[in-house]
Order: structure tokens, then C-alpha cells, then sequence
């Protein structure tokens, strides 16, 4: 005999960033996700444990299904996060919790899988018209790091999500300040990504002292919600030059996305930098620069982007992932 909708236990869903863990219980297809808990990754000492903690604590049935989303590469058994120090073995995890089945994926193709879901007060238009049904649809997405990914109809009237890390591509100068902030950055490392100048932990702080030593200026490190903060406040001169800095960067990569996959669907804003910001994003340079392709101009002009304002978007696209 099979089992109820009512009789079954529920799944354990959980989307891990570099900085929090957030898990919640979800019963299934469509349903929103409940009993929603943030952990600091740096309180637990990797995956199994953190979700050991979460589960004693929502108590109930124990769930014999569970889907992570991480940000990182998923490619095998073993797992060595990028932006924390969590290292972990996916079969090793899965008997620690006592699971039948445990699903990782990429934390942004969770996100890509929850876009088709999203609507209302979840999504900020900024700029572009009305998207383009059965075409492409594009994401990234600055919070700790910077994910890339996307969804592709499948030619069934659904979706493949992209499982990708665009965000480590190279990054592209589009104006002589830009040069200069690559120029400082080489300096430094070997490789200068997107990621490096277009991110949280790593490209605020960046780009905050690369422009105080651009313009001769005096600048204490800083963290990004400092900077985010003071720079939206007008605490900061420079930290608002910094925001404008990064929205256009991220404008440049956004297009550069869109003109890749043929994004005429959209291109949605994930991570969670940019919904601290709403109206100074949609008053800063992103939609110029996103638009500014000389013979594409007016390709990328009708593609719309969208803020997605959801903090469970990934966790709903991770519950999809096991159905």
C-alpha cells in the first residue's frame, strides 16, 4: 500500500551559503516551506551537524528525504565548500542523518528551479518590458559570493536549470575606472573573476579599497553590510561611490549573461546583496549598463530584469529538485 499525502514524513530542505545555513521541512510539491531556521555555518563543523541540530530542534518525524542546495560545484561524493570551511562526503552525510535519499545541487540551480514560482511582492522589475514565454531566462546573484546560472525550456513545456559557476569567468572592464580597479586587482591576484569585484565577502571590501587608493584616500577595511549601510545612508561618500560601482559592474555582467543564453525571458537578481538596496539599485547605473552593447543596444533594451525578494526561493527550488 502506498503512502498518503497525510501519512508521509516530511522533507528535510536546506540552502547552504557561505556564511548562513538556512533549513526549513517542506510537504511536499508547491507547499511553502515551514519551521524556516538560519544557522551560522561557522558554528557547526560541517554539514551533518548543522542538520543534526536543526532537526532536534524542529522535532517530529525524522524526514527520509532531504534536498541541499550549497553554493559550490556539486560533481561527486566528496564536497569542499568555496566560501566556508565546511568539507563533507555526500553518502557519509546521508547515513549520518539517517536518510533514504539526499539530493546536492548547486545553491543558484536551486534558485533557477524556483523561478517559474516566483510572482507579486517576490519580484522587482528594473527596467525592460514583459518576457519573452518558451525562451531562455537568466540569473546571478552577489551574496557571499557571486552564482550564475539559468533555465532552458526543455521543448515539454518545463525547464533545465543551468549548473554552472559563471561567477569565477573573467572579469571585464567597461570604463577607464574599471581598468584601474582591474589594475589594482592584478596586482594582488593572479586571477581577477567577477566574483572577486562583484560579490559580498570579497568584492565590496575590494572595491572600497581599490577606489580609496585610486583617489588618494584614506580607508579602513570594511565589511559589506558596513559598506551597504553607510553607503545608502550618505554616511560615506565613498562607500556610495563604491555602490554605484558594483550595481554597474554587475549591469555589465547581467548583459553579458543575457546576450550568452539569449535571455529574452528575463534576468533575475539573486544573492542577498542586492534586496538591501531596492531603490538605490533601481536608481544606479545596472540598467544602463546592462543595456549598453553598441549593435545590441536594442536586443537587450525590451529584456527584463527582476529582484527577486524571496529569502525561501532556494529552498522552494530545492524541494522541486526531489519531484
Amino acid at each position: 500500500m502506498s503512502s498518503s499525502a497525510s501519512d508521509r514524513t516530511p522533507d528535510l530542505i536546506a540552502d547552504i551559503g557561505g556564511t548562513n545555513a538556512r533549513f526549513a521541512l517542506s510537504d511536499g510539491p508547491g507547499s511553502t516551506p515551514r519551521a524556516v531556521q538560519v544557522l551560522a555555518t561557522s558554528a557547526y563543523a560541517d554539514l551533518a551537524g548543522a542538520a543534526d541540530a536543526y532537526l532536534q530542534h524542529a522535532g517530529g518525524p525524522r524526514p527520509q528525504r532531504a534536498a541541499v542546495a550549497i553554493a559550490n560545484p556539486v560533481t561527486g561524493d566528496r564536497v569542499e565548500m568555496t566560501n566556508n570551511a565546511w568539507r563533507f562526503s555526500r553518502e557519509a552525510t546521508r547515513t549520518a542523518l539517517g536518510l533514504e535519499r539526499l539530493e546536492l545541487l548547486n545553491d543558484f540551480k536551486a534558485l533557477a528551479l524556483s523561478l517559474p514560482l516566483l510572482a507579486g511582492e517576490a519580484l522587482q522589475q528594473v527596467g525592460g518590458t514583459v518576457p519573452v514565454a518558451g525562451t531562455a531566462i537568466g540569473l546571478i546573484g552577489p551574496g557571499t559570493g557571486l552564482g550564475v546560472s539559468g533555465l532552458l525550456p526543455d521543448g515539454h513545456g518545463g525547464w533545465r536549470a543551468i549548473e554552472g559557476e559563471g561567477g569565477h569567468v573573467s572579469f571585464s572592464p567597461a570604463d577607464a575606472l574599471e581598468l584601474e580597479i582591474l589594475r589594482w586587482a592584478l596586482a594582488r591576484h593572479p586571477h581577477v573573476s567577477v566574483e572577486r569585484l562583484v560579490s559580498g565577502a570579497l568584492g565590496l571590501p575590494n572595491l572600497h579599497q581599490a577606489l580609496a587608493e585610486i583617489d588618494g584616500l584614506p580607508a579602513e577595511a570594511m565589511a559589506a553590510p558596513e559598506i551597504v549601510q553607510r553607503g545608502t545612508s550618505g554616511d560615506c561618500a565613498l562607500c556610495r561611490r563604491v555602490l554605484t560601482v558594483f550595481c554597474a559592474m554587475l549591469g555589465t555582467a547581467a548583459g553579458n549573461l543575457a546576450l550568452t543564453l539569449g535571455a529574452r525571458g528575463g534576468v533575475y537578481i539573486g544573492g542577498g546583496i542586492v534586496p538591501r538596496f531596492p531603490e538605490f539599485f533601481a536608481a544606479s547605473p545596472f540598467r544602463a549598463r546592462f543595456e549598453h552593447r553598441g549593435r545590441f543596444t536594442t536586443y537587450l533594451q525590451p529584456i527584463p530584469c527582476f529582484v527577486i525578494h524571496a529569502p525561501d526561493a532556494a529552498l522552494r527550488g530545492a524541494a522541486a529538485a526531489l519531484d
